[in-house]
C-alpha cells in the first residue's frame, strides 16, 4: 500500500463561528500524525475537511499533490475509521470487510485473497465467520480497521477510534495500531484528545486550540519544549509556577523569583516577559530533607499522596503558595512520606523553562459534558 502526501493551504472552514482558522500543515508521506486538543479546537473538523465531508471555506486541501477540495469522498483515496465503528450487525465479518470492494469487479478469487490479507493484518482471520455481535470491543475495532485497509487507500483518518474501549484494551491496542501501520506503510492522521494515545503513536503530533495549530513536533520535543503554558497543561502534567523574571543571562538562561526563593532556569528566558510562568514535569520535581542547602531549593509541604502502583503522585504546597506535583518510583530508594511532612524541593535548571502566553486547558475528559453541536464542530 503506497502512502499519501497532505498538505493544507491556508484552510479555513467556518460554521456559524470559525472552527478551522486558516490552517498551514504538511504531513509526510507514511507518517503517524495526529491532531491534539480539547473538544471544540478543530481537530475533527480538519479531519472531516480532509476526507471531504465538509467543504473548506477558504483554502486548498492536496493529496499527493492533487487539489481535492472540490472532488467529493468517494473519489478521494482516503478512508476514515470512527469512534463508533458502524458495522452490519447482519453480515460476518468477511462480508463486513468485503462490502466496500463488491462493486470493483473483482473475481472471487481476488476478493477473497484481499479481504483475507486484510483480517490477516488485524489477526481476525479465524474470525471470518462471526458476526459483529460475537466479537468484544477490540475486535470490532479491528475489523472496522480492516474495512478501512482493504480499499488500499493512500491515507487512513482514524477519528478517536479507540474511544469507546476500556482503559486497560486501549493501552493494547495502541501498540498495535503503531505496529500495523509501520507494517502497511501508509499514512495515518490520528484525531484524539487523549495526550497518551497521542504521544505513544505518533511520530509527530500537532496540538491546536481555537482553530488554529499552536505547535507541532515530535513528541518528546512538544513534550520537552513546550511552546507556551496550554500546550505545556494540555499534553501530560505539568507543574505551572507564576514567577517574576528578574535578570537575562545568557543563552536562553534567567533568574526568577519564585516567591521569596530565587531560581535558575536553563530554559525559555531569552523572549518570556517579566511576569511568566516556570514549568517543570512531575518527573523532574525532586524531594529532598528539609533544610536540604543548595541552589534551586524551595521549602515546601507534603499536601497529599497518591499511590499509583508503580509509582506515587506526591502533592506539594511551595512555601512561595503555589501547588506541584512530583512522581516518585516506588523503588524502594524513597523515605517514608506522609501528609504534612515538610521538606525541601529540587527543581532542577536544567529541567525548569520560562513560559508566556496562553491559559491552562480545561479537562478534555469533560467533552461528553458538551453541547452536540459543539462536539461535531470540534
Amino acid at each position: 500500500m503506497a502512502g499519501g502526501r497532505i498538505e493544507l493551504v491556508s484552510l479555513t472552514k467556518r460554521f456559524t463561528e470559525i472552527a478551522v482558522d486558516n490552517i498551514d500543515l504538511n504531513v509526510a508521506s507514511g507518517e503517524f500524525f495526529s491532531l491534539l486538543g480539547p473538544s471544540g479546537c478543530g481537530k475533527t473538523t480538519t479531519l472531516r475537511l480532509i476526507a471531504g465531508f465538509e467543504q473548506p471555506t477558504a483554502g486548498r486541501i492536496l493529496l499527493d499533490g492533487v487539489d481535492v477540495s472540490a472532488i467529493p469522498p468517494h473519489r478521494r483515496n482516503v478512508n476514515t475509521v470512527f469512534q463508533s465503528y458502524a458495522l452490519f450487525p447482519f453480515l460476518t465479518v468477511f462480508d463486513n470487510v468485503a462490502f466496500g470492494l463488491r462493486n470493483r469487479r473483482l473475481t472471487k478469487t481476488e476478493l477473497d485473497q484481499r479481504v483475507y490479507s486484510a483480517l490477516e493484518l488485524v489477526h481476525l482471520r479465524p474470525f471470518a465467520k462471526r458476526r459483529p455481535g460475537q466479537l468484544s470491543g477490540g475486535q470490532q475495532q479491528r475489523v472496522a480497521l480492516a474495512r478501512a485497509l482493504v480499499l488500499q487507500p493512500s491515507v487512513l483518518l482514524l477519528d478517536e477510534p479507540l474511544g469507546a474501549l476500556d482503559a486497560k484494551l486501549r493501552r493494547s491496542l495502541k501498540v498495535e495500531l503503531k505496529a500495523l501501520q509501520e507494517q502497511v506503510g501508509i499514512t495515518f492522521l490520528y484525531v484524539t484528545h487523549d495526550q497518551e494515545e497521542a504521544v505513544t503513536m505518533s511520530d509527530r503530533l500537532a496540538v491546536m486550540r481555537d482553530g488554529k495549530i499552536v505547535q507541532i513536533g515530535p513528541p518528546a520535543e512538544v513534550y520537552e519544549q513546550p511552546a507556551d503554558t496550554y500546550v505545556a497543561d494540555f499534553l501530560g502534567v505539568s507543574n505551572l509556577m507564576p514567577v517574576q523574571v528578574v535578570s537575562r543571562g545568557p543563552g536562553s538562561q534567567c533568574e526568577v523569583k519564585l516567591g521569596e526563593s530565587a531560581l535558575t532556569v536553563d530554559h525559555g528566558g531569552l523572549d518570556a516577559p517579566d511576569q511568566s510562568h516556570a514549568v517543570i514535569r512531575p518527573e523532574r520535581v525532586r524531594i529532598e530533607e528539609y533544610g536540604s542547602v543548595g541552589t534551586n531549593r524551595v521549602p515546601a509541604m507534603v499536601s497529599r499522596l497518591v499511590y499509583l502502583g508503580s509509582s506515587t503522585q506526591v502533592f506539594l504546597r511551595l512555601a512561595a503558595g503555589a501547588d506541584v506535583q512530583a512522581l516518585l518510583q516506588n523503588d524502594g530508594s524513597q523515605t517514608d512520606l506522609a501528609q504534612g511532612t515538610p521538606v525541601h524541593v529540587y527543581l532542577a535548571p536544567d529541567a525548569l523553562r520560562v513560559l508566556g502566553g496562553g491559559a491552562p486547558v480545561a479537562d478534555p475528559t469533560a467533552a461528553d459534558a458538551e453541547p452536540e453541536e459543539i462536539r461535531q464542530a470540534s
